[in-house]
């Protein structure tokens, strides 16, 4: 199969879907895999690196999209790459359609077969393409939140971790899933009180058991996160629904009950946000403002540590990547179970439920 693996060109998006180590595995069973030109660059992978395991390097974006049957990559494709995918073209990457309906209408349109990293769900209900990257940003919510704390940044001035006599910051975790364990465990190592909040009981249990105790769980409802928004100074939003919108937790008016310079990272905005106040930033413009509460919503987090998160990546999409070259689509997704709930559009057709309820578009379900 002819693989393409293209420059990432979202804002700041300094990722790549395949590293060198990910060619090599390709092009020894006798696949070719098209790397554009300096696409690994920011990540630390250069084009002699590619050169060397087997990879055909192409010069523009619109000759590798023309030549490939697959396409390979990290963030969802962009308005000015829509008319570059073909018919039947296979595209691998994270989609989040639920939160986008522009590019979920221009995929159906374009017919390709559209498998989203972020849907691909284990026997055990696990997203092993998502976690490596969950567990990326739910350390670096807890870095960037203690960043915008400080007062250049129009946070409350507070040091997260404290000093002696001096009081740590407060954390509050809303979900106590990978990003949200993540959170905790980078907000704990720095000494600040951490309270992690979620509906399911089970992962609340599976937290205290392997947190150090200023780590405290409680259950999420509306009465206790307007309880504790009053008196923590970072907030990380960290729900999510697989494939689907994330619910608003915190509304507009919860707002008016925070300290001012209080901080939200709002991890799940790439889901649409769990705040209701949320929008999608960039790692260039990353936060702004409302009554006097910052928020950091930028919807591609790991994109600001490249080289990890592409070495993350790789070494669990390349196993997916595998089967779905030496099978071929229809029989690999026949054939694993999790890789079959990563369809979401289909040659026209939504496959996936929550992307059509999350427009109403139920009727048009294939």
């Amino acid at each position: 199969m002819k693989i393409g693996v293209p420059k990432e060109i979202k804002n700041n998006e300094s990722r790549v879907g395949m590293t060198p180590a990910g060619v090599l595995e390709l092009a020894k069973r006798g696949h070719e895999v098209f790397v554009q030109s300096t696409a690994g660059d920011n990540s630390g992978f250069l084009d002699e690196d590619y050169a060397a395991s087997g990879a055909v390097l192409l010069p523009t974006i619109e000759e590798l999209y023309a030549r490939s049957e697959m396409i390979v990559k990290v963030k969802e494709p962009i308005e000015k790459e829509y008319s570059l995918i073909k018919e039947d073209q296979v595209i691998f990457t994270y989609f989040h359609f639920a939160s986008n309906r522009g590019l979920t209408e221009a995929m159906i349109q374009n017919k390709a077969v559209c498998i989203a990293y972020e849907t691909v769900q284990d026997a055990l209900g696990g997203l092993p393409l998502l976690t490596p990257m969950s567990e990326v940003a739910g350390r670096m919510a807890i870095q960037q939140g203690a960043k915008y704390l400080e007062k250049p940044v129009k946070g409350k001035g507070l040091l997260l971790g404290g000093v002696p006599g001096v009081r740590p910051g407060k954390v509050l975790i809303l979900g106590a899933g990978t990003v949200g364990i993540q959170a905790a465990k980078m907000a704990a190592g720095l000494g600040a009180q951490v309270t992690i909040m979620d509906i399911s009981m089970d992962r609340l249990r599976h937290v205290n058991n392997i947190m150090p105790s200023h780590v405290v769980t409680e259950f999420s409802n509306e009465y206790n996160i307007r309880k504790h928004i009053k008196t923590h100074d970072l907030i990380i939003g960290a729900v999510l629904n697989a494939g689907a919108r994330a619910p608003k937790l915190i509304s507009r008016d919860m707002l008016k009950e925070m300290e001012p310079g209080t901080v939200i990272v709002d991890v799940a905005v790439d889901q649409g946000g769990c705040m209701e106040t949320s929008r999608p930033t960039s790692h260039e413009n990353p936060v702004y403002i409302i009554d006097d509460v910052v928020h950091y919503c930028v919807a591609n987090m790991p994109g600001a540590v490249p080289h990890t998160s592409t070495l993350a990546l790789t070494n669990v999409t390349l196993p997916y990547i595998l089967k779905l070259v030496e099978s071929g689509w229809k029989d690999a997704c026949s054939k694993d179970a999790a890789l079959a709930k990563g369809l979401n559009i289909v040659k026209g057709k939504i496959v996936f439920a929550p992307i059509a309820e999350a427009f109403g578009w139920e009727e048009v379900l294939a």
